[in-house]
């Protein structure tokens, strides 16, 4: 029954869950689950990782608040870390992936009044999803999220995900557009891997235009694409802004805008803020998270396991019609079906492992990076069984 004293916009919720260690949680009658959606790309390292619960009680018995008047250490560790291993020059700390974004879209906008634009345009996708707030949720190609909250701002313009001439076909009647915001792996969107050679033909084309590139890595980055941000698997490609936000924390809100170039300079002292953000317990948290997945190997591991997890789902599944396509990048998986399958939650849960449907159609995967090989597999049988059964496809 839901709590009358919470909003109710999440729905009736009937799981509680009350404890996580590793890549399992329990709920309040004791019954434990392996953990196949991390929080929603959360929790990367499991859950209670050793390594984050003993810097979060570290600062905590420190530090936890100043607000960003003074300078703040661990923030200054965190930023030098995040600009070596991403190429880009600096960043702006936030609470979340919506709020890095908002910072993006900012970022954009103000260089569109610099060079003039009254209006000035980004570019973005149909499918895409960029988070929650007025600007975000508008750049988010999904017209349900946007049901009820109008007048959204201005200046944006949608077309088809992974299709550059179409963007290219903006340019001739646009001179007014200042960035192209995009995912490089559409996460609730339906796990929609672009062509390989997507952003970097995108990459191009910014750069004969002028534009930014902005990447939203809020899902992909932190090591579950296989690279600590997705955009790294085309070699030498740098974006000139790209957010993240989800597994930095593993748990602990934070969100980061980076920027490179032009964009580095648009932000002056006054032009934006937050006071939680990049606060020492979220920091601590972060520079965990980044050393851990430095020491442990996890960011190869999860290309190796994303590898596993989509060769056993696709032999498990051949032949079965009514699964559409199985994709992904990582530990960022999806399996599309021909029919909506939202049923397949409870089910799962039935069975003791958490998945999520997004999309309508697509059962999402994104499991820690911290599993094992036996666990993968059973994600595998699982949910592959119950696709059969629930499509009643004799694959």
């Amino acid at each position: 029954m839901a709590n009358p004293a919470l909003m109710q916009n999440y729905g009736n919720r009937t799981l509680t869950l009350v404890r996580g260690e590793g890549n399992y949680v329990w709920d309040d009658t004791g019954r434990r689950y392996l953990d196949a959606l991390s929080g929603i790309a959360v929790c990367g390292l499991g859950h209670c990782h050793p390594a984050v619960t003993e810097a979060l009680q570290d600062q905590a018995g420190t530090l936890l608040h100043v607000s960003n008047l003074y300078n703040i250490p661990a923030q200054e560790q965190l930023a030098e870390k995040l600009v070596a291993q991403s190429g880009m020059d600096n960043v702006f700390f936030s609470n979340s992936g919506a709020e890095a974004n908002e910072a993006a879209i900012k970022l954009a906008r103000k260089l569109g009044n610099e060079r003039g634009h009254a209006v000035p345009r980004i570019v973005v996708m149909e499918g895409a999803f960029h988070g929650r707030t007025l600007a975000t949720l508008t750049a988010t190609g999904n017209e349900k999220v946007q049901q009820g909250f109008a007048p959204l701002p201005e200046g944006f313009l949608r077309v088809p995900f992974n299709d550059v001439a179409a963007v290219e076909k903006l340019a001739a009647t646009h001179d007014d557009i200042v960035a192209v915001l995009v995912e490089p792996v559409q996460g609730e969107g339906g796990i929609r891997v672009p062509a390989p050679d997507y952003l970097q033909r995108l990459r191009a084309l910014c750069d004969h235009h002028d534009w930014l590139l902005m990447l939203d890595e809020i899902q992909t980055a932190n090591g579950r694409s296989g690279k600590l941000f997705a955009y790294q698997h085309s070699d030498g490609l740098l974006p000139d802004v790209v957010t993240t936000a989800k597994g930095l924390g593993n748990g602990v809100p934070i969100g980061a805008c980076l920027a490179r170039g032009k964009a580095a300079e648009l932000f002056t002292a006054g032009s934006h803020g937050s006071t939680f953000g990049g606060n020492p317990l979220a920091c601590r948290a972060g520079l965990a998270v980044l050393e851990t997945l430095e020491r442990e190997w996890l960011i190869e591991r999860a290309a190796a396991l994303g590898e596993l997890l989509l060769a056993q789902l696709r032999a498990h599944l051949d032949g079965c019609a009514t699964v559409k396509e199985i994709r992904g990048l990582g530990l960022l998986v999806g399996i599309e079906l021909d029919r909506p399958c939202g049923d397949l939650v409870e089910q799962a849960r039935a069975h003791d492992l958490l998945i999520n449907v997004t999309a309508g159609n697509v059962v999402r995967l994104l499991p820690p990076l911290t599993l094992s090989d036996e666990e993968c597999g059973r994600i595998a049988d699982t949910v592959s069984t119950l696709i059969q059964q629930f499509t009643q496809c004799a694959a």
